[in-house]
């Protein structure tokens, strides 16, 4: 799978290691910034990740910034993008399951790297469940489009 992935100044060295970690299960990641630690805004690279998402470009993304919250905020404004801000793999893995969620947000300065690994795992290999969980999803999607 293509797994894009983005962060800002805070999120960065997470980023790094984190392609690793998705490289090593076996995926590819498609970094889209930010590129070093120069302060710069979130909302550039959860649009970036978040659009890749939406037009099938990737199959999943993964944005982190100092907290998360930013980015799953921004992400989230991306029509069809479910952005799910995690800090412990039941959440991670539930937001694939129940939620069909296809961005995770990580913050940085919130949890450690090897809980950052961790959410990537339980998160990648998640699988919606669908049945009554899809009548809940839809109810958003018709929300996102205008109909509710």
């Amino acid at each position: 799978m293509n797994i894009a992935i983005g962060s800002d100044h805070a999120g960065y060295e997470y980023k790094e290691i984190l392609k690793e970690c998705i490289g090593g299960l076996g995926h590819h990641a498609v970094d889209l910034g930010t590129a070093g630690t120069a302060s710069c805004d979130y909302p550039d690279f959860a649009f970036a990740v978040a659009d890749s998402v939406a037009q099938g470009k990737s199959d999943f993304g993964v944005l982190i910034c100092g907290t998360g919250i930013g980015m799953s905020m921004a992400a989230n404004k991306v029509p069809g993008i479910r952005a799910a801000l995690c800090s412990e793999p039941l959440s991670a893995r539930f937001s694939r399951e129940h939620n069909n969620a296809n961005v995770l947000c990580l913050g940085a300065r919130v949890i450690g790297i090897e809980m950052a690994r961790e959410l990537i795992r339980a998160f990648l290999s998640g699988v919606f469940a669908g049945d009554r969980h899809s009548g809940r999803l839809k109810k958003i999607e018709e929300r996102e489009h205008g109909a509710g």
